[in-house]
């Protein structure tokens, strides 16, 4: 898909497979999160040493599973940002067989701006805005 700018490639091990010989679903979610946090990483968001530092805790989850994830299958996941609000981040993800492209799973995980020393939700950082509006080339000032 061409409208994700950023891919990370997964790897499927024998632990995430399940009694019915492909991925669990719960793995799926788990790629996502790894994904989300390479994006950070990539983007400056986050350094990847101290957790308190992440600023960011989940609050909604929602996956389309589209087909079954085998061992040995190739695959990668697509993150995006598709919307920022006052407190919270909207991201879009695809889980795709690297060889087809076909989809695998659609998802949106909204993830909330959190200060984990205060256990409090923070209005997302102005300096989050821009740095992601400059990556994904879409205004985020004032969604």
């Amino acid at each position: 898909m061409s409208d994700f700018k950023f891919y990370v490639p997964v790897t499927v091990q024998y632990g995430d497979i399940d009694a019915q010989w492909h991925v669990n679903h719960t793995r799926f979610i788990a790629y996502m999160e790894h994904a989300r946090f390479e994006y950070y990483k990539r983007l400056g968001l986050f350094d990847g040493k101290s957790f308190l530092d992440l600023r960011g805790i989940i609050a909604d989850v929602h996956v389309s599973y589209l087909g079954p994830i085998v061992l040995g299958q190739e695959i990668r996941v697509g993150t995006r940002t598709a919307r920022i609000g006052t407190k919270s981040i909207t991201f879009d993800y695809v889980i795709e067989d690297v060889k087809t492209g076909r989809a695998l799973a659609r998802a949106e995980i909204v993830v909330v701006a959190y200060d984990y020393r205060t256990q409090k939700s923070v209005p997302v950082p102005e300096d989050w805005r821009s740095i992601i509006s400059e990556f994904e080339g879409r205004d985020f000032s004032n969604s």
